[in-house]
């Protein structure tokens, strides 16, 4: 076997070993999304089942969290605009959970090897946040706005009303709320 060869079939086992982080292509048909990705359907499914957190609450919180881009990273923050100072948080993933609530899942689920990146473990944490909010803010888990809300701003967040002063942030929520209920529609009908 040729040297060029043996590359280019290296090259290809290591690009197969890695995770498909790319988007979707249309992220604004539940049912596309669904037949395009069905580990994301039935990742959101399970999560559904066990913590209760409907499917297109929890579609419509990733997409405004990450797109669905499962490597997904804030943006860098950077001194006199060009010396890069590091990431504006930790947030990381499909959820865009932050490492110190990702821990916090992880030791009191017992998930301890849950990755951020994984859909599967993305959503069961989401599901898992969203169980909080219920049970120590009263927020349904059908609420996708005001649980948003409590998503971005932390549960203390939330209840402190931090968001009230984030006109920008209620205007989000809107949209993740709007989106959400544009997803139920639409997998109503492609679950026939």
């Amino acid at each position: 076997m040729s040297r060029t060869l043996k590359a280019a079939a290296l090259l290809l086992l290591v690009a197969s070993c890695g995770g498909n982080y790319s988007a979707p292509r249309n992220l604004d048909d539940a049912c596309a999304l669904s037949r395009e990705r069905p580990r994301y359907a039935r990742a959101m499914a399970a999560t559904e089942r066990k913590w209760g957190v409907p499917v297109h609450v929890q579609m419509a919180t990733i997409h405004q969290e990450s797109k669905f881009v499962g490597d997904a990273r804030t943006p860098f923050r950077y001194a006199l605009g060009v010396i890069p100072m590091g990431r504006i948080s930790s947030a990381y993933g499909y959820s865009q959970a932050l490492d110190g609530t990702w821990a916090e899942y992880q030791q009191e689920t017992g998930r301890s090897g849950a990755r951020r990146d994984r859909i599967e473990d993305a959503t069961d944490f989401m599901g898992w946040y969203m169980d909080k909010a219920e049970k120590g803010l009263g927020i349904p888990k059908t609420d996708a706005r005001n649980q948003y809300l409590a998503y971005h701003e932390g549960r203390t967040g939330y209840a402190r009303r931090s968001y009230e002063a984030k006109p920008w942030l209620v205007a989000v929520a809107g949209r993740v709320a709007a989106r959400a209920e544009r997803y139920r529609a639409q997998l109503a009908t492609c679950r026939r």
